[in-house]
């Protein structure tokens, strides 16, 4: 047995499918149920019966046209599309868990703090205290022009804005004590006044009065998720960050990653066990190797030739069908583009000696093997330093949950490198005592 364990979170999105771009297409994928709440109450129920830590809904704020100058592609080859808000179906999956955690894509860029603080707060006291923010700064002009800008600011704006909506949002959710809410009858008091206090948050780029109109939660803030991998982004994690979420192409790339991140924390006061690092797997999983290798090789017969490089165009901000280099693609960039999708593609070019065009058109890796064979490769990367647990990211959904939590979760917990039961009331607490 070992002192410590990983931690497991779900990638989900509300649409057919999730990074990999011809899952939908499986003859198991479910696809007429996704504007059903049973979808969303299956899925919470197969992850807190397999004790995941929580799961978060990857969102983008808008319909990507960037491939070809329209979003035709994006349509016609299911890309990576949020049908449903995921604020709304999360207190679907809310209702019917007691324990997994809960993550919401939010836009520091788009949105306002006080509307972010409100609608977090809300959910996490609605949970019980089981949210996460993943805290994004958008990276495409077609989310800014969504919500009335011309384009997407500059990264460093965009971080020097994230730095200021944290910390009022941290202020709104601290403008109530705990008590507050007394509820005498006989005194004729609800909440004690004294304990609310305005929040009068001031900043070169956003400014809110408070306080809110809602207790301190659970939690009194949501755990903090993000994803980013620039300088700036490793700094801006390495402040707020409690997981971290990223696509490493090897264990090597991963290490480093880790390694850099956690050096950067002791700079904010903060211990490298503060924040968990996860980088993201899909699986495909077989009673034997041969049969995870014809399900994998059936699995991606369904990718168009072409999806890849668009589901790759929406991440990098650029038209990847008319780039033919790195230096192309960022000369044409501008602000947009998702560093960390960028890396993935230099670290396959220089790990596997491709050229850029077919870097930017090779589908992600996927684990391919039996429950043991992937217990094993996760084991490794755990050991080895790499990470702090893993983010699951699905292929045919549900089935890849399903297959999952009932083969590989009991593995990793007969090694002593998963818990059997939640530790905690909050996400917070299963976080520091897996």
């Amino acid at each position: 047995m070992t002192a410590r364990r990983m931690h497991l979170v779900a990638y989900l999105k509300t649409g057919p499918t999730a990074n990999h771009p011809g899952a939908w297409r499986h003859p198991e994928a479910a696809l007429d149920d996704i504007f059903d709440p049973g979808r969303y109450e299956h899925i919470a129920r197969v992850l807190e019966d397999a004790r995941f830590d929580a799961c978060f809904y990857a969102d983008t704020f808008g319909l990507p046209d960037i491939h070809g100058g329209n979003f035709d592609a994006y349509l016609r080859m299911g890309g990576q599309i949020s049908y449903l808000d995921p604020l709304v179906v999360l207190p679907v999956m809310a209702r019917v868990t007691k324990h997994l955690g809960l993550g919401a894509t939010l836009s520091t860029t788009l949105l306002h703090p006080y509307w972010i603080a409100r609608t977090l707060a809300s959910l996490d006291l609605l949970s019980g205290g089981r949210m996460a923010w993943n805290i994004v700064t958008s990276a495409t002009d077609l989310e800014a022009r969504n919500f009335g800008m011309d384009g997407i600011p500059g990264k460093e704006e965009r971080y020097d804005r994230a730095e200021e909506v944290v910390a009022a949002c941290n202020a709104l959710w601290e403008s109530w004590d705990e008590g507050a809410i007394v509820a005498d009858r006989e005194g004729g008091v609800f909440v004690d006044p004294t304990k609310v206090r305005y929040t009068n948050f001031e900043g070169r780029y956003v400014r809110t009065r408070g306080p809110l109109a809602m207790p301190r939660t659970p939690q009194v803030r949501p755990v903090f998720m993000q994803a980013g991998s620039s300088d700036r982004g490793r700094d801006f994690a390495a402040r707020w960050a409690e997981l971290v979420f990223c696509t490493p192409h090897t264990m090597a790339d991963g290490i480093a990653f880790t390694s850099d991140l956690k050096a950067r924390m002791a700079k904010f006061d903060r211990a490298p066990q503060d924040c968990k690092v996860l980088p993201s797997f899909m699986t495909v999983i077989g009673e034997t190797q041969a049969i995870a290798q014809e399900k994998y090789e059936y699995l991606q017969s369904l990718i168009d030739p072409d999806a890849q490089r668009m589901l790759n165009s929406a991440l990098m901000g650029v038209d990847l069908s008319k780039v033919a280099s790195p230096e192309e693609m960022r000369a044409r960039q501008g602000n947009q583009g998702i560093v960390g999708s960028q890396d993935r593609v230099l670290q396959v070019m220089r790990q596997e000696g491709i050229g850029f065009q077919d870097a930017v058109a090779k589908p992600r890796s996927l684990l391919v093997g039996t429950p043991a064979t992937i217990a094993d490769t996760l084991e490794e990367w755990f050991t080895a330093g790499a990470c702090d647990g893993f983010i699951i990211t699905p292929t045919v959904h549900p089935r890849m949950f399903e297959e999952f939590c009932r083969l590989v979760v009991p593995e990793l917990q007969r090694r002593g490198l998963f818990r059997r039961e939640y530790a905690g009331a909050t996400l917070r607490e299963n976080l520091a005592r897996a």
